[in-house]
């Protein structure tokens, strides 16, 4: 059965996948406790943007593991990165066989036609996955935390509504969160590397659709520039 026969079969059968939805649920839901707000929150978060943005063209190389609806698939994966604010990621199974292929470029990530839509995060999310902190420009800054442990929480509310949550600590971002009201909808929450900035894993939850990527980190090499081709997959 090809990929895409196994993807369509796990969004007929997620409604019943109980296990991996407590799994979901259950998992990385602590909270760090607030220890009061940010006397300059906007001050904060634009030094975060800068001290977490892109600096270097670089190859970072990758392991992933999509868990949905009991089913599972894995893989390797690349991304290739060029500052200011473009990345490019291809995933494949072990055999070499193209999974899916994406392009974040500022705040559009685009796609091939017909590839499916709803594996990846969202793109607020989906920088957080690379350990960037980057607000998309229609999102409001409405407040900022002091965390435990020297962290901070900067909050927003995107142009639909809902909140987004960012959570950096020591110039790293550690969880990025999409909230309805008090209810966290998608998640990123990343282990850090020390050195280089680039997170050591990184995991994507969806706890609406049941979905659960893992990224997990296995090398990094420095890149001159990459083929301006690469930047838009639906070509």
């Amino acid at each position: 059965m090809r990929l895409q026969d196994n993807l369509t079969s796990w969004h007929l059968t997620k409604r019943g996948a109980a296990v991996l939805t407590l799994a979901l649920v259950g998992c990385g839901t602590g909270r760090a406790l607030v220890l009061g707000p940010l006397p300059d929150p906007i001050g904060a978060a634009r030094e975060a943007a800068r001290r977490t943005s892109l600096t270097e063209p670089a190859r970072v190389e990758f392991r992933w593991v999509l868990n949905e609806a009991g089913s599972r698939v894995d893989g390797v994966g690349v991304v290739r990165i060029e500052p200011p604010s473009k990345a490019r990621l291809d995933l494949f199974l072990d055999n070499g066989e193209g999974v899916l292929s994406a392009a974040l470029v500022g705040d559009e990530l685009r796609l091939p036609q017909g590839a499916p839509d709803d594996i990846l995060p969202p793109v607020e999310l989906m920088w957080g996955t690379l350990g960037v902190f980057r607000p998309m420009i229609s999102a409001e800054l409405i407040g900022g935390d002091e965390l435990e442990g020297a962290g901070h929480r900067y909050r927003y509310t995107s142009g639909d509504g809902r909140a987004i949550h960012y959570e950096v600590k020591h110039d790293l971002v550690r969880v990025v969160e999409m909230l309805d009201g008090a209810s966290v909808l998608q998640s990123v929450h990343l282990v850090t590397a020390e050195g280089d900035g680039y997170p050591a894993e990184a995991t994507y939850r969806n706890r609406v659709e049941f979905r659960e990527l893992k990224i997990t980190r296995t090398g990094i090499v420095p890149a001159d520039s990459f083929d301006p081709s690469i930047w838009d997959p639906r070509e």
